[in-house]
């Protein structure tokens, strides 16, 4: 990784942690310099303001989980064990990226314009992949689509709201936690499926 963009990486990183603790729009500029170590003109040099910044950290959060779950289930064969894999990098990568997740899950809708249609699509084609994965769990009916859409935005209730609660550092580890997702997921969209 170049510099620039080690520097870029740590000033999202930064941010994340910012907007996280105190919302988009109870964090100034100023304040985002201070959480990053860089000047307010440094930070121009990466970014155009902070909606750009925003963006950006969602943008680049969307990129690395979609990408490192297709290359996770491009290693994986099985209908159920394509979508333990997917669920199991989810919530590894979230767990290590809790500030992203909360923004993720809080501020979208401070964006607007391009940038807000550009996450909307990033966040479809994510859903896209799991209703793709609930197909071949249950036949893949077209009939189907839109109780897989039900349950895939289930399945992210689940998964998005873990840093709100959940400890990397408690008793539960990251795996376990992704197991236990996985099975109470699978074992009521399978009991779901076959009530059909």
């Amino acid at each position: 990784m170049q510099p620039f963009e080690i520097r870029r990486e740590r000033l999202l990183r930064a941010a994340a942690r910012t907007f996280a603790e105190r919302g988009f729009h109870g964090t100034s500029m100023r304040d985002l310099a201070r959480a990053s170590g860089m000047s307010l003109g440094g930070m121009y040099y990466y970014v155009k303001g902070k909606e750009d910044l925003l963006f950006q950290i969602q943008k680049a959060c969307f990129d690395e989980v979609r990408r490192g779950a297709e290359e996770v289930l491009a290693r994986v064969q099985g209908a159920e064990a394509r979508l333990a894999a997917f669920v199991r990098h989810h919530v590894t990568f979230f767990t290590a990226h809790m500030p992203e997740m909360k923004v993720l899950a809080h501020e979208a809708e401070s964006l607007s314009g391009a940038p807000l249609e550009e996450i909307r699509r990033q966040k479809r084609q994510y859903v896209e992949l799991l209703v793709g994965l609930l197909a071949a769990l249950d036949g893949g009916g077209a009939d189907q689509r839109a109780r897989r859409h039900v349950a895939a935005y289930t399945l992210f209730g689940m998964m998005n709201w873990i840093y709100t609660w959940y400890d990397p550092a408690g008793p539960v580890g990251v795996q376990e936690l992704a197991d236990i997702i996985t099975q109470l997921f699978l074992n009521g969209y399978q009991v779901e499926v076959s009530a059909r």
